[in-house]
């Protein structure tokens, strides 16, 4: 029996592996000889169908989005686990509505987001529109690993620094904030993949405008957009793999930079 369970968990390695390796080597052959200095002008017409204000856009809707969604993921974490009782029937409905929230589909962010901030709002297809849908959709998953990275630390270290005579909000920063930062990095690193890949909640609040947005009130398309864009239109399926190309770039780098500053954080933990 062992030795089927073990077979099959290979196997299930292998074939999703195997997929994942297929996808991007697709996306790679397509797109690298399809990557001209043309695609990175300064503006997008219809012949240079550049995707460097899409990368900007992009950029901007991450800081824009992590800004204001990491503070209060954070808190209402610490809120859950440092301050609220045990028990509590506002912790369970908090709980229960950040787990309701993350299974939900993006195309009912999207139609969410067009109805309450695009029409009722008024924001009109704005940068402003798609960042507040796209805050409310990656809160549950900064929220859940903020939890799971304070229930991981032991009550003991806390217990140590009240002895010590030091306050609740001292003891959180002093103590708890540094050892759980590298897992609450961690919901962060994936909230930003999940910005970055978007599409579905995104075309119904931020548009497809080609240009850089000048205002938070203004239109534009990050490169996921972008790519499915041009895709969909069928005219630059290949200028399309080339900006799969840059998306999947911009993904690894944003994942090496964060592993790296989680990495440092966690070995001067232990140092300390």
């Amino acid at each position: 029996m062992s030795k089927v369970i073990r077979f099959a968990v290979k196997l299930s390695a292998i074939i999703t592996f195997g997929v994942l390796f297929f996808m991007i080597g697709h996306i790679l052959i397509r797109g690298i000889p399809n990557l001209t200095p043309s695609l990175f002008g300064l503006k997008y017409t219809t012949k240079n169908i550049s995707l460097f204000p899409a990368i900007i856009t992009t950029l901007m809707l991450v800081v824009l989005t992590l800004l204001v969604a990491t503070p209060i993921g954070v808190f209402t974490g610490f809120y859950l686990i440092e301050y609220a009782k045990k028990g509590s029937k506002l912790v369970e409905i908090i709980r229960i509505t950040t787990e309701t929230l993350s299974g939900i589909p993006s195309i009912v962010y999207g139609l969410f987001g067009m109805l309450f901030f695009v029409i009722y709002l008024d924001f009109q297809y704005s940068l402003l529109a798609g960042t507040l849908t796209v805050v409310i959709m990656v809160l549950p998953l900064i929220i859940r690993s903020t939890e799971e990275a304070l229930m991981s630390v032991d009550d003991s270290l806390r217990e140590a620094s009240f002895g010590l005579g030091a306050g609740k909000l001292r003891t959180i920063f002093k103590i708890v904030l540094p050892v759980t930062m590298p897992g609450i990095l961690s919901g962060i690193i994936l909230s930003v993949s999940r910005i970055v890949g978007e599409t579905a909640a995104l075309i119904f609040t931020l548009g497809t405008a080609t240009k850089i947005p000048n205002s938070f009130f203004s239109s534009g398309r990050t490169l996921a957009l972008h790519m499915y864009v041009l895709s969909t239109e069928g005219m630059h399926v290949d200028e399309s793999y080339a900006t799969g190309v840059i998306l999947l770039l911009v993904i690894l780098i944003i994942n090496v930079l964060s592993t790296l500053l989680s990495n440092k954080l966690t070995k001067e933990n232990r140092n300390e």
